[in-house]
């Protein structure tokens, strides 16, 4: 009787680490799966129907006409009319291609934080005490209408 306990003891650890190390290595599998899944939506895969419109809403309720004033009087000596920069070309770095995908797919919050605080060591300033937050909101609405379809033209 003795010796079948031991058997049955030794048995339960060796099933208890082979159960354990397939937790372990499920909950691995489980973070690669997740991890890859990430990677894919970053890069685009599975989801190359999808243009730009589709990530690009309004800004907060921004009002695209207020924005498109305001973008001609302050933004269009660097972005140009179209949003591509080209009169500031001349600058180091050149302005930010605002049609570009890279620009389009960001956050409101993150385009709204470049505008309000700028973006060191480039010619792009804080506009936080030249314009409120709404008049802010209302130049990311416009420059939202700047979104390119995928492989189109604005």
């Amino acid at each position: 009787m003795r010796k079948l306990s031991r058997f049955v003891e030794r048995q339960w650890h060796i099933d208890r680490k082979v159960w354990s190390s397939k937790g372990a290595h499920m909950q691995t599998t489980g973070r690669l799966v997740a991890c890859c899944a990430v990677l894919a939506g970053m890069s685009g895969l599975g989801f190359s129907n999808l243009g730009v419109k589709e990530f690009a809403v309004t800004a907060k309720g921004g009002d695209p006409v207020s924005g498109r004033e305001i973008y001609v009087n302050t933004c269009i000596r660097c972005h140009g009319i179209d949003g591509k920069g080209a009169l500031g070309i001349k600058l180091v770095p050149p302005p930010a291609d605002l049609t570009s995908l890279t620009i389009q797919s960001r956050l409101d919050g993150t385009l709204f934080r470049r505008i309000h605080e700028g973006k060191p060591n480039t010619a792009m300033g804080a506009w936080k005490h030249a314009l409120s937050d709404e008049e802010i909101w209302d130049v990311l609405a416009y420059v939202r209408t700047f979104r390119v379809e995928s492989g189109g033209q604005p």
